[in-house]
């Protein structure tokens, strides 16, 4: 029997969910549990890889929105096998309260729903409101929530200016000390997130994890 190192599940689940191999890919989350291996790093180096990958392809034209949705599918059927066993290691209070949503105009949703899935594994409680939010919509959600944080993604720079509207309303309506707000998407950068005088972005969701714990001083 082959026995194989965590390195090769990570690029043999990357394998799966590119291959849209759902078998494999179930398979394979059973045996990181099976082996005990760090399911932050399945989830990161392993399904978080994959679907950027298969994201890639679709952006390239070498997969359709078929293609896309079924790794997407797949991808979230797997996470189901390892979200409660993620969540076995968190505490059972909340870290505290994110709402987060693609902006108005722009239905790209695989990024955020990865840092919905490792925020809420790190004992987040997180509300997700998919893609193609408007902007008043994210802001009424975080006020009656509750939340602490916002997090607002973009993944095309004609919606960007969906992020800096979050803001301009929140500051409007005299919110911008009841929510913390961070940026995601490619477009993304230093500048922008300055510009917007948002308060931070983050490249991966393992890094956005450790910005919203920074933020709430976690």
């Amino acid at each position: 029997m082959i026995i194989l190192t965590g390195e090769e599940i990570f690029k043999n689940i990357v394998d799966s969910i590119v291959n849209l191999e759902e078998d494999k890919a179930v398979e394979l989350a059973n045996e990181a549990l099976k082996k005990k291996i760090n399911l932050l790093e399945v989830v990161e180096k392993g399904f978080s890889a994959g679907i950027r990958k298969v994201g890639e392809l679709w952006e390239d034209g070498e997969f359709f929105l078929p293609e896309l949705m079924r790794g997407a599918q797949i991808m979230q059927k797997c996470l189901d096998i390892l979200i409660p066993h993620l969540q076995k290691g968190s505490e059972e209070i909340s870290h505290g309260k994110v709402v987060i949503a693609t902006i108005e105009g722009d239905i790209h949703s695989i990024g955020k729903t990865i840092v919905a899935t490792m925020l809420r594994a790190y004992g987040f409680e997180v509300y997700d409101l998919g893609a193609d939010v408007p902007a008043e919509k994210i802001i009424q959600e975080a006020v009656e929530k509750k939340a602490d944080i916002i997090g607002v993604s973009a993944l095309l720079t004609t919606t960007m200016t969906g992020q800096k509207k979050i803001i301009e309303i929140l500051r409007e309506k005299n919110l911008m000390n009841k929510f913390k707000v961070i940026l995601g998407g490619a477009p993304v950068t230093s500048a922008w997130v300055e510009e917007c005088n948002a308060h931070g972005s983050a490249e991966n969701a393992i890094e956005a994890v450790k910005l919203v714990k920074s933020l709430l001083n976690k």
